[in-house]
């Protein structure tokens, strides 16, 4: 059973940065690929970025790219999230998930563990 703890959200302004850290714990994730999510209010809860279990291939949300960067690091048992240029719609909560495997999944319904959140809110 992993165990994802998300930490790094807070309150910044618009064009800021911030680095979101998901510290796993329970088990190895160099076997699983890593994902990021984010829930609006209001909203469903979305996909933002994936890299995969070896750190070789990524992808992200149209909304993103070119803003947020994934990065992980199997030896420390962590995945990060850079996240530059923030706008005030980047405003959600945001989910670290794993998903054990080869793929590169978009789905929630493919990740088998997720943390609680962090929340990010970008003011203008």
């Amino acid at each position: 059973q992993v165990q994802l703890v998300e930490s790094g959200g807070g309150l910044v302004q618009a064009g800021d940065s911030l680095r979101l850290s998901c510290a796993a714990s329970g088990g190895l994730i160099r076997d699983y690929a890593m994902g990021w999510f984010r829930q609006a209010p209001g909203k469903e809860r979305e996909f933002v970025a994936v890299v995969r279990w070896s750190g070789d291939s990524v992808s992200y949300a149209d909304s993103v790219k070119g803003r947020f960067t994934i990065s992980r690091d199997n030896a420390k048992n962590m995945v990060y999230l850079l996240m530059d240029s923030l706008k005030p719609d980047d405003t959600a909560v945001y989910y670290c998930a794993a998903d054990l495997g080869w793929r590169l999944p978009v789905r929630q319904d493919e990740y088998d563990y997720w943390g609680q959140g962090t929340q990010v809110t970008v003011s203008s």
